[in-house]
């Protein structure tokens, strides 16, 4: 999907700005190094970075071969990076120096490697069925499970999302979440395709991100919450001109109103909810409004802007009760959000029971469960594995978080359940404050009891300096159940 946009710029990466034949005679030269070191078709190809060019390339170079690209969280450990190595069956590293110190290093042997295979590249024709990339799942329940995206899934998905977007070759996508992550990876395709411009930050800092967002003009980008809190709440932000923005989008975990509302405030453009996940390349749906939900009183569009979204574009989505069958469109009662379409895995790489587990009937159980309404949009409530049982009700923790999040101390907070000799399990919160701020559990609690029934009020309240995360900057609640 290299577009020929010639001498448009395609990457700017720190000092180097590199344009559209650029970029595709190095892609080239990347496919053509691999290919002499024996390289080809099906082969696993490991990549070990930040954000940056490399990454880019290395995406277009393998897919070029037939190969099969496994991104890799550089924040896990070496012992759990040399597990997915093996279980990947990688053939080589690219790796920035310091991460690895095998394969292929990153930086001037790198470019050596592209001067030394200079020349014309004729990529490999493969069937779209072909697995294109293997994403292997953060682990927040126990092992990771290699993802399987075929060419059809990623190349399908990227389509999708430049009707979804309107994105054109205009656009600047600011690279700030992750490119080993689906939440910002899926650009790398559909930004190159349009002939955009990729603006990278090698690593998250608030600050940088806004100095990127001004200097380069980005018009578009993808953030966590975690990383629109950082960058909204930033005692500079309001310095930074954010004109250029037209869209910005969140995923990846649930997201506060008011954060919502800042962060339409601060870049003065349009904000839209993602949600989706790495079995489906990864968008399921968006809270882009139509004509009609536009024409709304500002109240009341916003409520629906807040919403998850309605279903992307091509995927067929139902929320499922107990029973199996959907349920009703009431916009209260919660079922399991299952969906399938051209974006969505095949399976997971080597591992026939879990893609048994994952699929009923051709459609993929999300374990998502969530509440739909009259127009298809739904509100997800909680993953179905956090769900707490106590005393024989079923409380939904992004309620509650919800409502700890309004608190003008509270930075961040996660509720989950914890073993619980009497009640099955008790409803426990961490809490990350904002710098500076002061409150305590007590008051906290009565926050809540405001507006939560009482079976809902966490039992016990601590406050934590930060979270655990997974490589996508989700919040590790196993890790935090784990360590109460």
């Amino acid at each position: 999907m290299l577009a020929t946009s010639g001498r448009r710029t395609a990457v700017v990466d720190g000092d180097r700005r590199i344009d559209h034949e650029t970029l595709s005679r190095r892609v080239g030269s990347l496919a053509r190094a691999l290919a002499a070191r024996g390289i080809g078709r099906g082969d696993r190809v490991a990549i070990l970075a930040w954000n940056g060019l490399e990454f880019l390339e290395a995406t277009f170079a393998t897919a070029g071969l037939g190969a099969i690209l496994v991104p890799l969280n550089v924040r896990l450990a070496r012992p759990e990076i040399d597990q997915i190595l093996r279980r990947a069956g990688a053939k080589l590293v690219l790796a920035d120096p310091g991460l690895s110190d095998s394969g292929l290093a990153l930086g001037p042997p790198y470019e050596a490697e592209l001067e030394r295979h200079a020349g014309p590249f004729a990529p490999t024709p493969v069937p779209e069925d072909d697995i294109a990339q293997i994403y292997f799942t953060s682990g927040t329940t126990g092992i990771p499970k290699g993802v399987q995206l075929t060419h059809r899934n990623v190349v399908w998905h990227a389509r999708a999302a430049i009707r979804e977007l309107e994105l054109t070759s205009e656009d600047v996508w600011a690279h700030v979440a992750p490119m080993f992550h689906l939440a910002d990876a899926w650009a790398t395709l559909a930004i190159t395709a349009v002939g955009g411009t990729h603006a990278m930050l090698p690593k998250f800092d608030a600050r940088a991100a806004l100095e990127l967002f001004q200097r380069e003009r980005a018009t578009i980008t993808n953030l966590v919450p975690t990383m629109l809190n950082l960058v909204v709440r930033h005692p500079e932000a309001g310095a930074f001109d954010l004109s250029s923005f037209r869209l910005v989008l969140s995923g990846g975990a649930a997201i506060a109103p008011a954060l919502v509302r800042e962060t339409m405030e601060l870049f003065g453009c349009e904000y839209a909810q993602t949600y989706g996940m790495t079995e489906t390349s990864p968008y399921l749906t968006i809270s882009l409004l139509d004509e009609e939900l536009r024409a709304l009183p500002e109240a009341e569009r916003f409520r629906w802007i807040c919403k998850t979204g309605r279903p992307f574009a091509g995927i067929e989505l139902r929320v499922v009760g107990d029973d199996g069958r959907d349920v009703p469109a009431d916009e209260r009662t919660v079922g399991e959000i299952r969906v399938r379409g051209a974006s969505v895995t095949p399976g997971y790489f080597e591992d026939e029971a879990a893609t048994r587990e994952a699929f009923e009937d051709g459609w993929l159980k999300t374990g998502d469960l969530a509440v739909i309404d009259a127009r298809g949009y739904v509100t997800v409530v909680d993953r179905k594995k956090d769900v707490i049982k106590t005393g024989g009700e079923s409380v939904y923790s992004t309620e509650i978080e919800a409502v700890l999040r309004d608190h003008p101390a509270v930075h961040e907070a996660a509720v989950f359940g914890v073993r619980d000799e009497l009640w099955g399990e008790r409803v426990c919160a961490a809490v990350v404050l904002r710098d500076g701020a002061e409150v305590t559990s007590a008051e906290l609690e009565a926050t809540c009891r405001r507006e939560l029934a009482g079976f809902k009020i966490p039992r016990e309240i601590r406050f934590v300096r930060n979270f655990p995360r997974t490589g996508s900057g989700k919040i590790a609640k196993r890790m935090l159940r784990e360590s109460w």
